[in-house]
Parts: C-alpha cells; sequence; structure tokens
C-alpha cells in the first residue's frame, strides 16, 4: 500500500527540477539513475548562470571586484561542506573533481608517503573500481599487499572476515559506506573502530551516503571521507575531501601549480597552508559556488527525514513490485539499504532491458556499475539497476514494473 503522507511536499520538490518536465521518445521521463548522478535544481541552476553572466572571475589572486565575490561565494561553499559534514575546520575540506580524484589523492599523496613493503591495505569485494584500482597501483608501487573483505548472500561484509585480515600490518582500510551496486550501507562506524584498535587509518568512500544519510565525520572518527558534488543534486566536476588535520598536513602534495604554493624559486619551492596545498590550478569555481546550493538543498530535504522516509517507502514498494515478476531476482537484499534495486531476469540480458525501458522513457543503468569484482562473486555478468531519489513517485514506479512486465510477457511469447 502507498503512503501519502508528504505526497504534496514532493511534488512541489518535482517543480524545482526543470528536466522532470522534458519527454524522452515520446513518453514522460522516469529517471530511475540518480546513484550515477541527480538532476539539478533551479536554484543550483540559477547559480551556475549568475556567475557566468555577473561575476565570471579568478578566485584567491585578484584585487578587483569579481575577484572578491567570487572568491568569498567560492569559500562560503567551505563552509557550508564543514557543516554539512561536521568536520571542525574549514581546512580539513579539501576541493577535488569527485569522490574518484580523492580517492586517488589520499593513495598517492599519503599512500605513497607512508606504505612501505609487506603492509597491508584493506578494501572490500562490492568496493567501485575507483576504490580498488588506486590501490592496486600504489600497493604494487610499494610492495604492499591488498587484502579484500568478503560479502554474503544478502550482499552485507562479513565482518567476521574482517576481524581476521585485521593485523599490525594494516596500515589503511578504505571501503564504501554506501555500495553503488546494491545500496547496503556498511557498518562503517564498527570497521573504523576495529581499524583504529590495530593502528589503521580508515578512509569512507561516501558517494552514495551523502545524497541519503547524515553525515558526521567527527561522530564516525573516519580519517578521511570522499563524496562528489553531482551525486548531491550539485555539479559535475566537483568533489570533498575530508581528512584529518595532522594527516592532511604531513602529506606532501598531490598535484603542483599554481595556488598550492607559498613561494617559487627556481632552487627551492615552499607549499600553501591548509587546504590549498591540495588545490593546484584554477577549480571548478561556478561549480563549487553552485554546490553550496545543492548541499543546501540536500539539508533541507534530510530535515524532519522527508528524503529518508520517502525513499525508503519508494525502495518497499519498489521490491514488492519486482519481485512480482516472474524470473526476477534482486540482488543484493540487505536489510540495511537505500533505495538502490539492482536485479537480474532470467534469459532476459540487463544491456536490452535498459535499451527497451529507455524507448518507454525510463532512464536507468544496466551493466557491473564499475563494481565487476562484485559481479564476479555473485556470477553475473552485470544487473539492472534502479536508483531513486526524493523527486520520484510511486506512479514512476508502477509505470516502470508496467513496462518491464510487458516487456518480459512479450520475450516469454
Amino acid at each position: 500500500m502507498k503512503a501519502e503522507s508528504n505526497i504534496s511536499k514532493i511534488d512541489e520538490i518535482r517543480k524545482l527540477f526543470p528536466i522532470l518536465r522534458e519527454k524522452i521518445n515520446g513518453h514522460k521521463l522516469i529517471y530511475f539513475d540518480n546513484a550515477a548522478t541527480t538532476q539539478k535544481p533551479d536554484m543550483v541552476i540559477r547559480v551556475l548562470d549568475d556567475y557566468y553572466r555577473t561575476y565570471n572571475s579568478n578566485i584567491h589572486r585578484g584585487i578587483h571586484y569579481l575577484a572578491e565575490k567570487a572568491t568569498a561565494k567560492f569559500e562560503e561553499t567551505r563552509e557550508a561542506t564543514r557543516e554539512f559534514i561536521n568536520a571542525q575546520e574549514t581546512e580539513q575540506i579539501i576541493f577535488t573533481t569527485g569522490t574518484t580524484d580523492s580517492i586517488n589523492l589520499v593513495a598517492s599523496s599519503w599512500g605513497r608517503a607512508n606504505l612501505k613493503q609487506d603492509d597491508e591495505v584493506i578494501i572490500s569485494v562490492m568496493e567501485h573500481h575507483s576504490n580498488i584500482v588506486p590501490w592496486q597501483l600504489i600497493c604494487e608501487e610499494k610492495g604492499a599487499k591488498l587484502q579484500v573483505i568478503p560479502v554474503d548472500e544478502h550482499g552485507d561484509l562479513i565482518i567476521e572476515a574482517f576481524e581476521q585480515l585485521l593485523s599490525k600490518k594494516t596500515k589503511l582500510v578504505s571501503i564504501a559506506h554506501i555500495s553503488n551496486a546494491l545500496g547496503v550501507i556498511n557498518p562503517v562506524k564498527e570497521i573504523i573502530e576495529k581499524a583504529h584498535d590495530v593502528g589503521a587509518i580508515v578512509m569512507l568512500d561516501g558517494a552514495q551516503a551523502a545524497a541519503h544519510i547524515n553525515i558526521d565525520v567527527q561522530n564516525l572518527d573516519c580519517d578521511f571521507y570522499a563524496f562528489s558534488g553531482h551525486k548531491v543534486y550539485g555539479p559535475t566536476g566537483t568533489g570533498i575531501l575530508y581528512g584529518k588535520r595532522d594527516l592532511l598536513e604531513s602529506m606532501p602534495p598531490y598535484r603542483s601549480g599554481g595556488e598550492m604554493i607559498s613561494e617559487v624559486r627556481l632552487d627551492k619551492t615552499t607549499f600553501n597552508e591548509l587546504p590549498y596545498k591540495f588545490e593546484a590550478g584554477t577549480p571548478n569555481i561556478a561549480g563549487f559556488i553552485a554546490l553550496k546550493q545543492a548541499l543546501e538543498f540536500v539539508d533541507k530535504i534530510k530535515s524532519g527525514e522527508l528524503a529518508t522516509k520517502h525513499e525508503e517507502m519508494l525502495l518497499q514498494y519498489g521490491t514488492r513490485a519486482l519481485n512480482k515478476i516472474p524470473g526476477l531476482k534482486i540482488v543484493g537484499d540487505s536489510k540495511n539499504k537505500i533505495a538502490v534495486i539492482s536485479f537480474v531476469i532470467k534469459g532476459l540480458h540487463h544491456y536490452d532491458l535498459g535499451l527497451m525501458l529507455d524507448t518507454r522513457g525510463v532512464a536507468l543503468r544496466t551493466g557491473h556499475h564499475c563494481a565487476q569484482p562484485l559481479m564476479k562473486h555473485f556470477d553475473i555478468d552485470g544487473t539492472t539497476r534502479a536508483s531513486f531519489a526524493i523527486y520520484n513517485t510511486f506512479e514512476e514506479i508502477d509505470y516502470f514494473v508496467k513496462q518491464l512486465s510487458n516487456l518480459v510477457n512479450k520475450w516469454k511469447k
């Protein structure tokens, strides 16, 4: 049964997203690819437009009005981000191009400076490739070993196996807060505590978490936390890396160039203070200014747990409806997950399903979701993934399930 509470609020939220008025192949757009990227509300789009129209300028380096205004707006987002994840200081907020860039920064800077022969780094089998490959590369370079936490048949991490992997050799644990392929919410606070007990530091990939659950880096006590602006209703090309101050100060620069220096001489260069030490070159200024609006939007829909409750209802409703389709199997049925449903249908390839649903206006994701080791674990080559956001509705799920059922019935004939 559909829950009718907050329906009017969801209708008002939908009006903020102009793309939802688009038609795809003559059909009303139904966007279920939110784990890949979220759509952008009007207030974010307006800020982008306003920057380029009225105060386009480089930041931190000019004394004229446009430069000072752009710099002030840019740094307001740093403070907004600090509040968003409850960091202690704005200096702990590093602007990057996205979660992938943030993880690469830590792997290349901290990893290169701290890992040595026979050290160990722990990840899990459910990680996105961007939280696997950087650690593979740095481990190969330093002679360290990459250890992997398995998952059970529901997609949950096997914590007992993690405990067995931990040792004095463990130097870093890098784990997804939430799986992009399954939507499973990992017990990261427990993982952090256990890792710290053996002297290891912990990095969390928060790409899928930031838009859906409250993030408190001080309460979690994580050492690094990363997320992407485009997955929290903000612009692409914007990302956040949070780090504990002592770690960030001890790490060498990741990239070199303008902004990240204090003084350059031909014989010696000294580097800038945090956070600028890691922010070489001209950033995505407009994107970061607009990111503040996106974070404020997420804060608003999280207040009163509107987003959490609505997305949970969508998950339950969609799961019940999809389970009625003959031959459909949901991959990752953990009891602790966000509104992501990955599934396979016997005899129908996920790629074909995606193409056929697209002709009917339904946008979702098919493939391995940059999580090939996880697909191999479940002995599949990919899934069809429907991922929901605050602007999705029960009616959209009804339409999606009806079209999917029609395709399955047509294939059987």
